[in-house]
């Protein structure tokens, strides 16, 4: 079983926010919130989930020590990156569009309906989901 798998309650995550995009109609969304993918780090390899049009892409980035810090590297090329925490339930997420919004909020537990675009989930993130605002740690957020 990997660490990935043996979470705590308040394992960290980083939503990463691109304005990035080949599609057309994402270009009605906010500039530099028109896609969202998510990091993780188990203290031995960064992984990322990147729900991309056309498939899902879940890399393993074995090249990059456990100890570099991907969120500041990603956000000093134009990334907006905001610390989290994953959530656990016991009752199912609500019936959504997959999206890459809807994807991240099922790798972070969140169960809120009516979040449906990456400045909407942004805007969450660094209000009430912040990572400081739920553990005993410092403030260390990237946006």
């Amino acid at each position: 079983m990997s660490a990935l798998s043996e979470r705590n309650d308040n394992q960290k995550a980083w939503v990463v926010f691109s304005g990035q995009t080949d599609l057309a109609w994402l270009k009605v969304f906010k500039p530099g919130f028109r896609h969202c993918f998510v990091l993780l780090n188990d203290g031995q390899r960064w992984v990322s989930l990147d729900p991309l049009s056309n498939h899902t892409e879940i890399s393993v980035h074995h090249h990059v020590p456990p100890e570099f810090d991907l969120p500041y590297w990603l956000e000093n090329r134009g990334h907006r990156v905001v610390e989290t925490f994953v959530e656990r339930h016991k009752s199912p997420a609500p019936f959504m569009l997959f999206t890459c919004v809807e994807a991240v909020k099922r790798v972070l537990g969140l169960h809120k309906r009516f979040i449906f675009t990456p400045w909407q989930l942004y805007r969450f993130l660094r209000g009430k989901h912040s990572y400081a605002k739920h553990s005993n740690k410092g403030e260390y957020s990237y946006g």
